[in-house]
């Protein structure tokens, strides 16, 4: 989820006064496919970074899903959600 203020962009239908959320998806997906990293903390921790390079972002909420976690009792899922914003 990012947090941005959407006016600008929704009062002019201008591309150019948003995010791309296209860029962004590419973003992430270099990011997930890139270094790997052993904790999932680490890795949304990455995504949220990344997304907050974008001038307009304000606040990322990023949620990593790990179905497949080496843990020994019956789970569903294993999942970290995260929020960042700018300092």
């Amino acid at each position: 989820m990012l947090g941005l203020d959407t006016r600008p962009a929704a009062a002019t239908d201008d591309l150019a006064r948003t995010v791309h959320y296209g860029v962004v998806a590419e973003e992430v997906v270099d990011v997930v496919t890139g270094e790997p990293v052993d904790l999932i903390e680490t890795l949304a921790e990455r995504i949220a970074q990344q997304c907050l390079k974008h001038e307009g972002v304000q606040e990322v909420e990023v949620v990593v899903h790990k179905p497949d976690a080496p843990i020994t009792v019956p789970f569903d899922d294993v999942t970290i959600t995260i929020t960042r914003s700018r300092a």
